[in-house]
């Protein structure tokens, strides 16, 4: 083994299924991670990553998922053959794992310090006052405000970022020598991305560690790794140091990567009279103390907006997770109460009960961020596409089995699939699915939150180019929410930027991405474009 390789993967293949019936998911492949460094996998989900890093601490589905061939040689042994006591005593220990969503990896009921000090106690044998310091030292060493405040917050009690500061707090309590980062920033904002980026950087650098990074943000590899493999349907296809991969790729799958970063401008068609207004808009939270429940005071989620959106054109909203952006899609649609006027194609909706309200909102639709989530898996695509044309009762059942294969045919799908249930589907087809459902109607408004967060760079791409077509084709309007500012500059002809419930700033899009005025705008930008600047690793 290589004296300066801290792990050596060799010929590495995972198959998962029983007896004749397998599937193999790892094909063979082979890398090293060297001491101290960082080694990006990159590719489209299905692709291999996470499969790869789990096999390094056994961490698989065991016994359908079995290593058919393959070594990964760790501190002169081989981790793939050790029994599961030695494995044990290395996770976490000598080599530890943070995951992609932290508020699924840690325990609700727990709070910070029991679920630290469990760490601390079960490898460093560290109890009572003990552990509790050496939480406090890690808490503060990822940033964590005020940490002895923080010691019996619950999970829920903590924002998105700083779950993922406590996640790595406990993967750091060990001191280990390779932290395996499985898709760490992809459900935070960009801000919060960035703080965590630059975090981990300065971690390894102060700890010496290896950093294996698994994702599919392209913009946080450039920035963090020293190499890069690339995996496509189990296989390395292609692998070299971060900078020459991004200046010259060899492998064309690298290049669709590389190119599918959502571009171009948005849909260009007639712009109409205004279609939605929106004036002094406010969602306030009442807080509620003492005995009989009064309200001391509010949560002010939504705090007197104004805009004035036409036909045919997106508004994109953009800001930071608790920013109001969701609020301010529910409130519009009248799905949560609010004051202050609202106004769709002339009518105001605002004084309207939700029996008055039902008959418009064929009107307006809705898709949301996650399709598997938002879709019945108890029902097939068809029934999911045309349940709101049973609902308004809108045409025959022959004329309505029509309109569902229109549909499926106008988002790309093959309409003989639509007796399969959502599972059967990739992410992106289920959110072609969620786009029927709400193009069947024919609706004037679409409302679109976070629709392509969880999905890949390539398939966000189809859904940005999908979503451009059919509103040039319907002259559709778009109320689009989100914080991935690439995708937003590609659909938008309007932007507002939300923060604390109001707006800091609002106009042409292409004007404020070329020129913002806010600092917290600039501020945005600047975390989310990191391709842009200039790689320091």
């Amino acid at each position: 083994m290589n004296q300066d390789n801290l792990i050596e993967v060799r010929d590495l293949a995972v198959e998962f299924g029983v007896g004749e019936h397998t599937q193999r998911v790892v094909n063979g492949i082979s890398f090293d991670i060297k001491r101290g460094e960082t080694l990006a996998l990159v590719g489209e989900s299905g692709s291999g990553k996470s499969v790869t890093a789990h096999s390094i601490l056994r961490l698989l589905p065991y016994p359908l998922a079995r290593h058919p061939s393959g070594t990964i040689q760790y501190a002169g042994q081989d981790l793939l053959s050790q029994k599961e006591k030695t494995i044990r005593h290395i996770r976490g220990n000598r080599i530890a794992m943070i995951f992609q969503e932290p508020m699924t990896s840690l325990n609700p009921l727990h709070s910070i310090e029991k679920q630290i000090n469990e760490v601390l106690g079960l490898h460093k044998g560290l109890t009572g006052k003990i552990a509790t310091r050496r939480t406090l030292e890690l808490l503060e060493l990822v940033g964590i405000p005020e940490p002895h405040k923080r010691l019996k917050a619950l999970p829920h009690e903590l924002s998105g970022g700083q779950r993922q500061r406590v996640m790595i707090a406990m993967a750091l309590a060990n001191e280990p020598e390779l932290l395996i980062a499985d898709e760490p920033t992809t459900a935070l904002d960009v801000t919060v991305q960035l703080k965590i980026l630059e975090l981990l950087k300065e971690l390894q650098a102060r700890l010496g560690m290896a950093l294996l990074l698994i994702s599919h943000d392209l913009n946080l590899v450039r920035r963090i790794a020293h190499r890069v493999c690339v995996m496509q349907r189990g296989c390395i296809v292609e692998q070299a140091p971060c900078e020459q991969l991004f200046r010259a790729p060899q492998h064309p799958y690298t290049r669709e990567l590389l190119a599918a970063e959502p571009s171009g401008k948005p849909a260009s068609n007639v712009v109409g009279p205004p279609l939605l207004q929106v004036e002094d808009l406010k969602v306030w939270f009442p807080i509620k103390k003492g005995l009989l429940r009064h309200t001391v005071d509010h949560v002010k989620a939504v705090d007197g907006i104004n805009f004035s959106l036409p036909q045919g054109q997106t508004l994109g909203i953009v800001g930071e997770s608790g920013s109001g952006k969701s609020t301010l899609g529910l409130a519009i649609l009248r799905l949560i109460g609010s004051k202050g006027a609202i106004r769709f194609e002339g009518k105001q909706l605002d004084g309207l009960s939700q029996q008055q309200v039902r008959p418009l909102r064929r009107e307006m639709q809705v898709v949301f961020q996650d399709p598997f989530g938002s879709l019945s898996p108890r029902m097939c695509v068809s029934q999911i596409v045309g349940e709101g044309l049973r609902i308004h009762k809108i045409g025959t059942a022959a004329e309505q089995e029509q309109a569902i294969v229109e549909a499926l045919k106008e988002v790309g799908l093959d309409p003989e699939t639509r007796h399969r249930y959502p599972h059967e589907f990739s992410g992106g087809q289920r959110q072609r699915i969620a786009i029927a459902r709400a193009l069947v109607l024919k609706p004037a408004l679409i409302l679109l939150d976070e629709p392509t967060s969880a999905l890949d760079r390539t398939v966000q791409r189809q859904v940005v180019e999908l979503l451009r077509t059919l509103q040039a084709k319907y002259n559709l309007t778009y109320l689009f929410i989100s914080h991935d500012l690439a995708v937003v500059k590609a659909l938008s002809h309007q932007l507002m930027v939300v923060k604390h419930g109001q707006v800091v700033e609002q106009g042409n899009a292409q004007e404020i991405f070329t020129t913002p005025q806010h600092p917290y705008t600039r501020q945005l930008l600047e975390a989310a474009f990191l391709s842009q600047q200039t790689q320091e690793v």
